[in-house]
């Protein structure tokens, strides 16, 4: 099948978290024998806050690190027209990082090719954080909705955006996110992720600054958009600030340190549980041991305790800390486990099974009138 996806970038994941995700799925798809091609906007905000960060040869880097040559085009969005991508397509993605006017054209192109399956595709909090945004979107003629989260799909049944959704988890690409080194080499804790414009502040510094301090190991914290005072905050805690850390980077990052922990946004504790961020499975997958600040695994994916330890409050996660630091037979044992289930249940190839089956659930050649009128019978 020929595959065709409108996404903020492939190549830049300067504070993009899903092109980690996209990357996995694209290359699985291509060794699988489909046609792939994802196309990104070439004034894209996380590409140009790439290049101005670490440089235009960045993306060169990735390019042929990650190997996604021939995956991927940019395109000048004024005035672009997604019909000629769309006519010979067989399935389409659309992320929801788009402008509006991009997903209503794609949606409106069906009518050259109404056997194309397309979806949107989404991998945010905006649907409780900023729902107005949300429904600027016309999904009428979209086969459906692909959410990474339970309670995600359940936003849109309710607030009728989409007359159909399937969950898709995010998960690691394996062939490039896996154990670089055995624990036993490994000294102190490392932080991978944004600061979060406040939506963590406050827990960043109970799960993340204050034990690492308190316990005086070694800490290293990597991501961007951090303000003056969250730069100040980690320099006062005794942890070195290093800026922004491309991911292909990351699992020889996690080979270095004995443990990372997991501070989910509050909006994915409070409002939209049960989903994970991509860090969770790329962390496991790099078999580094795993302590998370308070999350609801809602769905299942993990098996907390094995998989990883919990921590209820900044106490319990400076004892989980040293409980991995002193206690080499936990660590071993939460690395293992932690491997184990991404194996069995969460590589990128494991999600573009699940791609590949939902195709084949979706209705296609459905009359743009037809779907129309199913979208306005699920607002009803």
């Amino acid at each position: 099948m020929k595959f065709v996806l409108f996404y903020h970038s492939l190549l830049s994941d300067w504070n993009h978290g899903n092109a980690h995700f996209l990357r996995g799925v694209v290359k699985d798809l291509a060794r699988r024998g489909h046609e792939v091609l994802v196309l990104e906007p070439a004034d894209g905000w996380s590409r140009k806050n790439l290049i101005e960060d670490a440089g235009g040869d960045m993306l060169s880097e990735i390019n042929e690190a990650v190997g996604l040559q021939g995956l991927w085009r940019t395109y000048d969005p004024q005035g672009f027209d997604p019909a000629p991508w769309i006519e010979a397509a067989d399935v389409v993605l659309v992320h929801e990082w788009n402008e509006p006017e991009l997903v209503a054209k794609v949606g409106a192109a069906r009518r050259f090719n109404q056997e194309v399956r397309i979806y949107f595709h989404d991998t945010h909090h905006r649907a409780v954080s900023a729902p107005e945004e949300m429904n600027r979107y016309d999904l009428s003629y979209y086969d459906g909705a692909l959410v990474f989260g339970e309670s995600l799909k359940y936003q849109y049944r309710d607030r009728g955006w989409s007359n159909q959704a399937w969950v898709w988890h995010e998960a690691a690409d394996t062939t490039w996110f896996y154990p670089r080194a055995p624990l036993k080499e490994r000294e102190g804790a490392v932080w991978i992720g944004n600061w979060g414009d406040d939506e963590r502040s406050e827990e960043l510094d109970a799960y993340l600054l204050g034990p690492i301090s308190e316990l005086g190991i070694r800490g290293r914290v990597y991501g961007v958009r951090y303000p003056k005072e969250a730069k100040a905050a980690l320099k006062a805690r005794g942890l070195e600030y290093r800026g922004w850390l491309p991911n292909h980077a990351a699992p020889e990052v996690f080979s270095k340190y004995q443990l990372t922990v997991h501070v989910p946004r509050r909006f994915y504790t409070q409002m939209l549980p049960g989903i994970p961020t991509i860090r969770v499975f790329e962390a496991l997958a790099c078999g580094i041991p795993l302590v998370c600040a308070p999350w609801d695994d809602a769905e299942g994916l993990f098996s907390p305790g094995e998989d990883y330890l919990t921590a209820r409050d900044s106490r319990e996660m400076r004892e989980a800390m040293a409980a991995i630091i002193n206690d080499p037979v936990l660590a071993r044992r939460l690395s293992q486990c932690g491997l184990e289930t991404i194996k069995k249940r969460h590589t990128c190839v494991h999600r573009v099974d699940e791609l590949l089956s939902i195709c084949g659930e979706a209705p296609s050649g459905l009359g743009l009138e037809s779907q129309r009128s199913n979208l306005s019978a699920a607002q009803s």
